[in-house]
């Protein structure tokens, strides 16, 4: 049996501490795309530690934890999680796994994201410059490099190969930065990734699903982020939705079982691209310092904005979502009146349907309003305490969705969760 944790939104849901949360009742623990311009962050012992390939569950006793296909890996940043992690006594080795088909991310990939990046001026996508777009482009193009190449003897001369092609696309760009010092940090690193416990990941997680074994698969970004169903382009390179689980850790459908999506309440976005209920106001900025709305990866202010159902219910449908997580709901605890986008205006027309362009195209959110429950629920434990007007909220999210909030994080300790009795 596989369940599925994916956020709902523009990424940034919360998702490390709710995987965290979940994974004692799983055996494995199993990432399956994305790459290091994912940011997870978890509290342990009190002190914060920013996961971006590791799956979220390493800090768990006797937990598998795989590195699926599907993922691009950074053996650099890698390296420099396994430390981290390594700082809190956890001995990464005895439960971290990677597969052998994930793909490389190189010095020149992330050398290609800044160039392109740059060249695009106004109409950047916001990329993280983690070299992703490009790792997914080669993998697509069936040049990229993966893990399990670099047990075999021709991997140098892969490498290079792959190189003087990257070579020319700079060139193109006339990028002349000297990357000589990423690629000696980049071969160090490889060094390093050979001593971890490299695995066919398909057969290594059929194998566990036929023992029975059960396994949470966690995701990267959020659904309005799919390169395929998101607000393109201003999407990242794979497949955020349910769908991605099976391409990219080798499972087929029938394996999987619950779907449990995240939203915040409320939205917030990174780097460019549409966002209709976004807010340019002091209402903005007050969500944004009380969420302590800075990504995680980049640091950048995120965009703040009321919740969204009418891509929520979108992101719900394409994912099969069974069960929704919400988080930060305690950010939300000293405002008089809250709002809740259930309808767009596309050009003048109503809509309860995500547009497929909303780039170019005029889409203005229509609020229902809501009274604020204006009390401090960070010590909340049952549905039965939540304040009325909080429950009024919740009650018309589960409505319009239908798909029940079952967990409401209330906090950002690991045990700050409100579940539904």
């Amino acid at each position: 049996m596989v369940d599925v944790i994916l956020g709902l939104q523009w990424g940034d849901e919360g998702k490390g501490k709710i995987v965290d949360y979940f994974a004692p009742a799983y055996d494995m623990i199993a990432r399956f795309q994305g790459g290091p311009n994912a940011g997870h962050t978890l509290y342990v012992d009190g002190k914060k530690i920013v996961l971006h390939q590791i799956p979220s569950g390493i800090f768990r006793e006797n937990k598998t934890n795989l590195i699926g296909s599907g993922v691009v890996l950074d053996p650099v940043i890698l390296q420099k999680e396994c430390e981290a992690v390594a700082s809190f006594g956890v001995d990464f080795r005895k439960s971290l796994y990677v597969s052998e088909r994930t793909h490389l991310i190189l010095p020149t990939h992330r050398a290609i994201d800044r160039a392109s990046e740059a060249a695009k001026g106004r109409e950047k996508i916001g990329s993280t410059l983690k070299g992703i777009s490009p790792a997914y482009m080669d993998k697509t193009g069936r040049n990229g490099l993966r893990v399990g190449d670099l047990l075999n003897k021709d991997f140098h001369n892969k490498y290079q190969q792959l190189r003087k092609k990257h070579q020319q696309l700079l060139d193109n760009f006339s990028f002349d930065e000297d990357i000589s010092q990423a690629e000696n940090e980049f071969f160090e690193a490889l060094e390093f990734l050979k001593t971890l416990k490299i695995v066919n990941g398909e057969y290594f997680i059929n194998d566990a699903l036929k023992a029975g074994n059960k396994i949470l698969a966690e995701g990267a970004q959020g659904s309005m982020l799919d390169v395929d169903f998101g607000t393109f382009p201003y999407v990242t390179s794979s497949n955020t939705i349910t769908a991605g689980v099976c391409s990219g850790l080798g499972i087929s459908p029938q394996k999987i079982k619950e779907v449990i999506g995240i939203t915040k309440a409320y939205c917030t976005r990174v780097g460019s691209g549409p966002f209709p209920t976004e807010l340019h106001d002091e209402m903005g900025e007050l969500i944004r310092q009380n969420g302590h709305e800075f990504g995680s990866t980049t640091g950048r202010p995120r965009r703040c904005g009321w919740i969204d159902l009418v891509a929520l219910n979108f992101a719900c449908m394409i994912n099969g979502v069974t069960q929704l997580v919400m988080t930060k709901a305690d950010v939300l605890d000293n405002i008089d009146t809250l709002k809740v986008c259930t309808k767009y205006m596309v050009n003048g027309k109503e809509t309860t349907h995500v547009p497929f362009q909303m780039e170019g195209s005029k889409v203005e959110a229509v609020y229902k309003e809501f009274e604020g429950w204006k009390t401090d629920i960070t010590g909340i434990k049952s549905f039965k305490n939540l304040p009325p007007q909080m429950d009024t909220y919740i009650n018309y999210i589960n409505e319009t969705l239908g798909v029940p909030v079952n967990y409401i994080s209330n906090g950002p300790g690991t045990k700050q969760i409100i579940v539904a009795s």
